[in-house]
C-alpha cells in the first residue's frame, strides 16, 4: 500500500491543456496493478475541481480493467451539472487506450437538519487493543482482535472491523474524502472470504483471481483523515464467482460515511497465471 507522500503526490493533478483533462502519477501500491483506493481517491480530487464550493456526497465506479504502476494516468472530467445544492460530473481514468474506471460523481453544498438518524458504532475496543497490521508509514491499520483475512485456515463470520488513520494528514476537506476513499478499497474481498476455510487473500492473484467490480461511497458527514475511523465491514453474501459488501465508517462514534462493493472471486483456470474482469 501506498505512503502518505507517495498518495498525496498521486492527488496533485497535472492540466493537460484540454479543459478538463488532467495526468497525474500513481502511488505506490500493492502486487503489479494500480491500487483501487487511489482511482477512487484521485477521481474524488478531479470532481471537485470544477465545485470548490462543495463537498462528495457519494461516488460510483466502475472498475473495468487493471492499470500498470509504471504508466501515469490520464483523468477526463465532464460536468454534468451545477447548482446552488447540487453538482454532479463523470470521471474517466484511462491508460491511453485503456480506460481504467469510470466514476459518478454527485456533490453536494450543506444543508440544515429536516430530520436526523444514524446507526450506532459497534462496541469495539479503541485503537490502541488493536494489533497493527497493513499499512504502510503515516498510513495506519489495526485489524479489531487482530483478524487476519490472509490466513486460509482462520474462519469466522463475514464481518471485520478495522481502524485506521493517516497521521499527518493535510487539513484540507477534499483531500481528506479522497484519503478516506483510499482506505474503503482492500478489505470487503477479505471479509467475504472468512468463513470459507481453505479460502484467504493470500491467495488472491496467485490461485484465486479477485477484484473490485464496482465501488459506491456516500458521506454522510465531514471526515478527519488524520483521526482515527473505524470501517465496520459486512459480507451478505458470495456466491457465482461473485460477493458483495457493505461497510459503515465511524469517527468519534458518529456514523460519517458508508460504502458497498461488488467484486470478483474466482480460481485461475490451471495453466494461467491470471484471470481477466
Amino acid at each position: 500500500m501506498a505512503d502518505l507522500k507517495s498518495l498525496l503526490r498521486s492527488l496533485e493533478l497535472e492540466p493537460t491543456g484540454d479543459a478538463g483533462s488532467y495526468r497525474a502519477p500513481n502511488a505506490q501500491g500493492p502486487g503489479g496493478v494500480v491500487f483501487g483506493g487511489q482511482l477512487l481517491a484521485q477521481s474524488i480530487v478531479a470532481a471537485l475541481r470544477d465545485h470548490p464550493d462543495k463537498s462528495v456526497k457519494t461516488i460510483h465506479t466502475i472498475f473495468a480493467r487493471g492499470g500498470a504502476p509504471e504508466t501515469d494516468v490520464d483523468i477526463d472530467v465532464d460536468v454534468m451539472h451545477t447548482g446552488r445544492a447540487f453538482g454532479s460530473s463523470t470521471v474517466t481514468i484511462r491508460q491511453g487506450d485503456r480506460l481504467c474506471t469510470r466514476s459518478l460523481v454527485l456533490v453536494t453544498a450543506d444543508e440544515d437538519d429536516l430530520m436526523r438518524h444514524a446507526d450506532d458504532m459497534p462496541a469495539v475496543g479503541p485503537p490502541e487493543e488493536a494489533p497493527a497490521t497493513g499499512g504502510m508509514g503515516e498510513w495506519e491499520v489495526r485489524v479489531v482482535d487482530g483478524i487476519d483475512i490472509t490466513d486460509p485456515d482462520a474462519v469466522g463470520p463475514p464481518e471485520l472491523d478495522v481502524w485506521t488513520r493517516f497521521a499527518g494528514a493535510p487539513d484540507d476537506a477534499g483531500v481528506a474524502q479522497a484519503l478516506v476513499a483510499y482506505t474503503t478499497d482492500p478489505f470487503l474481498i477479505g471479509t467475504a472470504m472468512r468463513p470459507h476455510a481453505g479460502i484467504g487473500q493470500a491467495q488472491a492473484h496467485v490461485t484465486l483471481s479477485t477484484g473490485v467490480v464496482s465501488h459506491t461511497l456516500t458521506f454522510h458527514e465531514p471526515v478527519d483523515a488524520g483521526e482515527w475511523l473505524l470501517l465496520s465491514h459486512h459480507s451478505p453474501y458470495a456466491g457465482r464467482g461473485r460477493s458483495y459488501g457493505r461497510a459503515n465508517i465511524f469517527q468519534r462514534g458518529a456514523l460519517v460515511a458508508s460504502f458497498v462493493q461488488d467484486n470478483m472471486i474466482r480460481r485461475i483456470p490451471e495453466g494461467r497465471t491470471s484471470s481477466s474482469l
